[in-house]
C-alpha cells in the first residue's frame, strides 16, 4: 500500500521535522510526503481554491482520499487501524491524506473526497496535524501487526 500525505504549508528545520523523521522510519508502508504552498498574497477564498488546485495535482488516479477536517468523522486508534485493515483487505494501492492550510480545505476537495476525518474539536498547528497523523499510521501498523506500542 501507498500512502500519501499531500499538506498545505512546508516543514523546515523543527522539533515537528524530528518527529516526522523518528515515526517516517518506522512505518513498513510506502509514505510521500508533498508539500505544497501558495506565496502570493490572495484573499481568504482566493486562498483556498489556489490551494485546492495545488493539492488536486498531488492525487493519483485511483487514490482513495482522506480529508482531513473538523467536520469529518472521529476514530479511535483501533478503528483507525481496522480502516487500514479493510484498506489492505480491499487491495487499494493508494491511499492519500489531504490537509489543508490555515483557512480550511475549500469544498471541491471535500466533495471530491472519500472519508472526511477529524482530529477532534481541538485546534492544532499545521505542522503538528501531520506529525499526529503520522503517528497514528504507524500506531494503526502497530496494532495491526499486534507490536507492543499500541496498549
Amino acid at each position: 500500500m501507498n500512502i500519501t500525505i499531500a499538506t498545505v504549508g512546508k516543514m523546515k528545520s523543527r522539533p515537528e521535522k524530528f518527529l516526522w523523521d523518528k515515526y517516517i522510519r518506522q512505518i513498513n508502508w510506502s509514505l510521500t510526503l508533498i508539500e505544497v504552498e501558495e506565496r502570493k498574497p490572495l484573499n481568504k477564498k482566493q486562498l483556498i481554491a489556489r490551494e485546492a488546485e495545488l493539492l488536486q495535482k498531488a492525487l493519483l488516479p485511483e487514490t482513495f482520499i482522506v480529508a482531513l477536517d473538523k467536520s469529518g468523522k472521529n476514530f479511535s486508534s483501533p478503528s483507525f487501524a481496522r480502516l487500514f485493515q479493510e484498506w489492505i483487505s480491499d487491495n487499494r494501492k493508494c491511499i492519500t491524506f489531504i490537509i489543508g492550510g490555515a483557512e480550511g480545505l475549500n469544498n471541491t476537495i471535500l466533495n471530491q473526497a472519500d472519508l472526511i476525518m477529524s482530529m477532534g474539536s481541538l485546534t492544532w498547528p499545521h505542522l503538528f496535524a501531520r506529525c499526529m497523523l503520522l503517528e497514528q499510521i504507524y500506531r494503526s501498523q502497530s496494532i495491526l501487526t499486534n507490536h507492543p506500542y499500541h496498549r
